[in-house]
Formats: structure tokens, C-alpha cells, sequence
């Protein structure tokens, strides 16, 4: 007796990599400025890191340059003014980045409880103006601000008498960090808020109805719905924020900083600058900033890895 024999399944076969290019060149054609965009201004720039393991002459091709190996990253870690910009870049970065996050979240908890929509709008509208003034104008407004002869911080706490005499903000050391925290919040925080507002309007408004018929009040609500619903966004925000630890800002600092308070207001960037431009040491200023996005890529995927293990959002 003859068996039967059982129909074979055909093989579906996936589109190939330049198949789907193929179907999808609209697509690709419409990318394609966006990716050369990329590639000339993040990717080709690379090439400038093998400055930081020559003895760098301009006047030199590049095939005639002196090779020194690691000697500039040596002499940096060795560098005292290198660690103090360290140390004063990822103080600053921490303080901004706390500030932003604790200020920019309660905000906009604060403006979502907001009933009238016209002065909701008021109100987002007048916070994140400021984000949209140039550093320049900025550090003018808080140098004025602070200053001695009439400056209107000055004026403030002698009428409350905090104080007995102006005292020169910007000429004692243990003011300076708080200064720069507080005109990054001044500046930042209705532009860093937008994001969480956007967030809250893609949170269901059935758990807030809920909520309420299970009698929660506003502060209930708050901290029951409207804080875990964003709370992926706050995640991979602060994954973000990490990798920006190294990065503290330049203009602020190096528009406030003066000879007494050099020690505390110098960062990487500026150190790159005094370096690079000023002393001619383009291979110690590329050594520099080599290290500092080293270290900012590798914190970006510690901190995802960390996300990743906590089970929580993940940039990757």
C-alpha cells in the first residue's frame, strides 16, 4: 500500500537587506541628507582624535606628525588642574542635573492641577522664555543682579536684614556653585518641563476617574497615577542626563568665572580651551575631550545596563 506523502510547507523567505532598500527608496532617498549629515559632522571629525597620541605640529601632514602614544593622557591624570576641572565639572553637573529634574517635575505636577487653561498657558509660556536668551545675556542679568553697587539681591537682604553690607557673590568661592545651579533652573526649567507635560497628557483619564471615585484627593492622584505614569519618561531622562555628567557647560562659567573663583569655576571645556587655543597644546586639548566623551558613552550604556537589570525603560 502506497503511503501518502504529506505536503511540504513552503519556505517563506525574508526580504534581504537590500531588498527592503529596494521597496522602501522613498524612504531611504528622504533619510539620506539626515544620515550625511550625521556622518560629515559626528563621524568624520573622529578622525581629529589621533591628534591626542601625536606631538601635534600644524605646520606638519599629518603622515610627517610625531607619534608619542599615550603620554598626554598620562600628563593629564597627573595634572592637578586637569582633577580640579574634574572635580568642578562633575559637582557642577550634579547639582544642575538634580535641580533640573526635582524643579522641572514638580512644575509641571504643579501646572498639570492648573483648572483655567488660559492662565495654564500664562504661566508655560512666561517659564520657558528664558530658555531662549542666549548665556551671554544671561550671565549679564546675574552679574547685574549680584553686583555690589546696587545690585538688586544686595538690596533685598540688607532691607530683610539678612544682611549687614553687600557682599560680592561672584568674589567668594563657596557661592559660585550655587549661583550656577540656580540661573541653570531659572533658565531651563519651563523648557525641561514641556516634556513631562507631554507625558502627562498620555496618561488614561478613566485612572484619574477612577481614582477620584475611590475618594483619592489632588496629592493622592499625584503620586498614585500622574508620578508612574511618567515615570519611563523620567528614566530615560536621567539615562541621558548621565551621560552628560562630564559635561557641567562652558559660557556660564567662563563668562561668571573671575581670578577668585578660578579654582571652582574651571570645567573641561575650559580647560580644553586655555590648552588648545591659548598655550597652542592641541594634542593635550584633544586628549581631553577624548576623555571626557569616553567617559560620558560609557556611563550612557552603564546607566542603560543598570535600567536594563532594574527592568525599566532602556534607551537600547
Amino acid at each position: 500500500m502506497k503511503t501518502l506523502k504529506t505536503a511540504e510547507k513552503p519556505v517563506i523567505r525574508g526580504k534581504s537587506f537590500f531588498e527592503k532598500i529596494v521597496t522602501q527608496k522613498q524612504l531611504v532617498f528622504m533619510s539620506l541628507p539626515l544620515v550625511l549629515y550625521v556622518v560629515l559632522f559626528s563621524y568624520v571629525p573622529l578622525w581629529g582624535w589621533t591628534m591626542a597620541f601625536q606631538n601635534f605640529r600644524p605646520a606638519r601632514t599629518f603622515w610627517n606628525q610625531e607619534w608619542t602614544g599615550l603620554r598626554w593622557f598620562s600628563f593629564l591624570f597627573q595634572d592637578q588642574v586637569f582633577l580640579r576641572d574634574i572635580r568642578n565639572s562633575i559637582s557642577m553637573s550634579l547639582i544642575n542635573t538634580s535641580l533640573g529634574f526635582i524643579t522641572a517635575i514638580t512644575f509641571a505636577l504643579l501646572l498639570n492641577e492648573l483648572k483655567k487653561v488660559a492662565f495654564k498657558r500664562f504661566v508655560q509660556t512666561v517659564s520657558y522664555l528664558p530658555h531662549f536668551l542666549s548665556w551671554v545675556i544671561v550671565t549679564g542679568l546675574v552679574s547685574n543682579m549680584l553686583s555690589v553697587d546696587g545690585g538688586a539681591i544686595n538690596e533685598v537682604l540688607m532691607t530683610l536684614g539678612f544682611i549687614k553690607e553687600p557682599l560680592l557673590w561672584l568674589g567668594i568661592p563657596k557661592y559660585f556653585w550655587g549661583i550656577v545651579g540656580a540661573t541653570y533652573v531659572w533658565k531651563e526649567v519651563g523648557w525641561n518641563t514641556i516634556i513631562y507635560l507631554a507625558a502627562i497628557v498620555g496618561i488614561d483619564p478613566t485612572l484619574y476617574e477612577a481614582a477620584e471615585i475611590d475618594g483619592c484627593n489632588r496629592y493622592r492622584k499625584m503620586w498614585h497615577i500622574t508620578l508612574p505614569g511618567i515615570k519611563p519618561t523620567i528614566i530615560i531622562l536621567l539615562i541621558m542626563s548621565i551621560g552628560r555628567i562630564l559635561d557641567a557647560g562652558f559660557e556660564m562659567q567662563y563668562l561668571l568665572r573671575n581670578g577668585l573663583i578660578q579654582d571652582v569655576a574651571d570645567t573641561i571645556d575650559i580647560f580644553v580651551l586655555e590648552f588648545g587655543f591659548r598655550n597652542n597644546n592641541f594634542a593635550l586639548a584633544t586628549a581631553a575631550g577624548m576623555f571626557k566623551n569616553i567617559v560620558n558613552v560609557t556611563l550612557i550604556f552603564i546607566a542603560n545596563w543598570i535600567a536594563k537589570k532594574a527592568g525599566e525603560e532602556r534607551l537600547i
